[in-house]
Formats: structure tokens, C-alpha cells, sequence
């Protein structure tokens, strides 16, 4: 077969490409939906009735707005993380978030021990932060990561945990609207053990959302 013909049978099945939205764009979308997914749930359990009052306190409002700041720059990072031409650096975007968030969780712990002795200290669990946080969590995890889906050859490991991470902080954000635990270190623990094993999860389970790398003949 001739080269002209050779180019014209294989460019005669070719289809048009459709172009991927951009990161911010993907970031946006799945934010969309997790805000009505959280919303949706937080209007049938109704907002608690001291919400304004404690989101009006410096230490409150910070944490949560910590929560959501890092679920936020999470999607971003992981959406970032897809694409081979992005820097490996923005995996640490929503550290500092996160810093700031375990920060004030830990001041949250002092003002504990001051106004409540050592029984601020005792571990506590909460079970039903835990289930609300994973079995929320891990749907809108999945969300994201098929919305990643071509980032199977790229970077899926930072990837799988980011998107975790993200719809997990998400849920932390919305269960406090609606849900409110007195010690902070119940918090902490409570809401922390959550968002690690929702992380985990998808690391370890989200791969096949995700395309597979194509394997030479």
C-alpha cells in the first residue's frame, strides 16, 4: 500500500477528540454536586439551633471554615495531580489548610481543659460522625475520581488519596452544621479517624474507577 494511501485509510475512521474541562472546571462541577449532596442531608436533619451563635466564635468559625478550605483545595490538587503536565507540588496545596484546621482542633482541646478539667481529655468516639463521615464520604470520593478518570497513568496514588481527603473534609464541614460534640478532642478523634479511613478507602479501593494504563501486546 502506498503512504498516501496508508494516511488516508487510518485518517478516514478518525473521530474528533472531545477536550477534557479544565481542573478548576472539574473542581467546580464536583463541588457543586457535594454541596447539594451535604445540603440536601443537613436540611433533613435540620441546622442546629446554636449554629450562628458557635460559627460566630473565632476558634468555630475558623474550624470549619478549615474543613471546608481544605475539602475545597483538595479536589483542586487531585484534579491538578491528573494531569502529566502538572507540577507533583500540588499535592501540597491543602496542607496548610489542613494545618490550620488540626490547629484549631488542638486550641479547641486547651479551652476543654480549662473550662472541663481532665474529663476533657478522656477518648470519646462518636459513631455516628464516623458513619455519616465514611458513608457520605466515600460516594463523593467515587464522584470525584470518575471525574478524574483519564489520571489512571498519572499519579494515581496522590490522586486516590486527595479525592478522599477532600470529600471527607467536605462531610466533616456539613456533619458540624447539623451535629455538635462538646469536647473538642471527640472532634478530633472522631471526625479525624473518619476523614483517614475515607482517604484510605480510596487509595486502596478507588484505582478502578480510574482508567488502567494500556499494556503493549
Amino acid at each position: 500500500m502506498r503512504t498516501e494511501d496508508l494516511i488516508g485509510c487510518l485518517a478516514s475512521d478518525l473521530r474528533p477528540v472531545r477536550r477534557l474541562p479544565s481542573p478548576a472546571a472539574q473542581t467546580a462541577i464536583w463541588l457543586a454536586g457535594a454541596v447539594v449532596a451535604i445540603g440536601a442531608i443537613v436540611l433533613a436533619e435540620g441546622l442546629r439551633p446554636d449554629l450562628m451563635q458557635r460559627l460566630t466564635l473565632p476558634q468555630e468559625g475558623l474550624q470549619w471554615l478549615g474543613a471546608v478550605a481544605t475539602g475545597a483545595t483538595a479536589a483542586l490538587a487531585a484534579a491538578m495531580l491528573a494531569r502529566a503536565d502538572r507540577s507533583a507540588r500540588w499535592a501540597l496545596l491543602p496542607l496548610p489548610f489542613a494545618l490550620a484546621w488540626l490547629a484549631t482542633l488542638g486550641l479547641g482541646c486547651l479551652a476543654d481543659m480549662a473550662r472541663m478539667g481532665e474529663d476533657a481529655l478522656a477518648p470519646r468516639l462518636s459513631g455516628g460522625c464516623i458513619q455519616f463521615i465514611i458513608f457520605l464520604g466515600v460516594p463523593l470520593g467515587a464522584g470525584l475520581l470518575l471525574l478524574l478518570r483519564h489520571a489512571g497513568p498519572v499519579r494515581p496514588g496522590p490522586v486516590l488519596a486527595l479525592a478522599g481527603l477532600a470529600s471527607a473534609a467536605l462531610c466533616s464541614a456539613g456533619l458540624s452544621l447539623f451535629h455538635h460534640l462538646d469536647a473538642s478532642l471527640e472532634v478530633l478523634l472522631s471526625h479525624g479517624l473518619a476523614i483517614g479511613a475515607v482517604a484510605l478507602l480510596g487509595r486502596v479501593f478507588g484505582r478502578g474507577l480510574l482508567l488502567r494504563t494500556p499494556v503493549a501486546p
